[in-house]
């Protein structure tokens, strides 16, 4: 799932259980950070290539034990357990938001997915939906990811007080519309016209 969805669902579920959004959406996000991190090292400060980046610099074992360690269940169950046992109530909600953004990628990772009981095993569930890739559904995880997020938005926008937080909600939902239209209108196209070029061969 993309992690601007995590954010967004995880707010709209667990604001029942605590007002402070600003945890939860970090606690959304947090799992994917390094991520975000490992991609702009190797694209600006490295310099490699797209292909290298996801194709094997992201496949390097130190990146997957990172990776591993911030999709953990048990390490952000650990988490939420000293929380509690401190008393830190924030420390509580951004482990429970992490755990839910495990399960929430649980179902939609087929090629790329998680070791989500490290350290205690190296299982990986290998879904046949992917959230991103047409050959395993992508299309259609996709549109119920939109779908799933632009529901969050409406249930959270009234009662969203802050301007920027609803122009954020109101871009992420269209920058997901535009997205979805590129990606897998032009995949569509594609495979039409290969479509096409292979019945006129036969």
């Amino acid at each position: 799932m993309n992690t601007p969805s995590h954010a967004i669902l995880n707010v709209a579920l667990l604001s029942q259980i605590s007002p402070s959004a600003g945890a939860i959406a970090f606690g959304a996000i947090l799992p994917d950070l390094p991520i975000f991190g490992f991609y702009l090292w190797a694209k600006w400060i490295a310099r490699l290539p797209e292909k290298t980046i996801w194709g094997e610099a992201y496949y390097a074992p130190v990146m997957q034990n990172i990776v591993a360690f911030f999709h953990s269940i048990p390490i952000a169950f650990l988490g939420w357990l000293m929380s509690w046992f401190f008393g830190w109530e924030i420390g509580q909600i951004i482990a429970l938001s992490c755990i839910l953004h495990s399960l929430e990628d649980f179902p939609v990772h087929n090629s790329d997915a998680h070791r989500h009981f490290f350290p205690l095993s190296d299982y990986r569930f290998i879904s046949p939906v992917s959230y991103w890739d047409p050959k395993h559904y992508g299309s259609i995880a996709a549109a119920v990811e939109l779908s799933l997020v632009a529901m969050a938005t409406v249930w959270l926008f009234p009662r969203v007080e802050l301007w920027w937080v609803r122009v954020v909600l109101v871009a992420t939902n269209g920058l997901y519309g535009w997205g979805y239209y590129r990606f897998y209108g032009r995949y569509s196209s594609g495979v039409a016209t290969r479509s096409r070029r292979v019945k006129k061969t036969l």
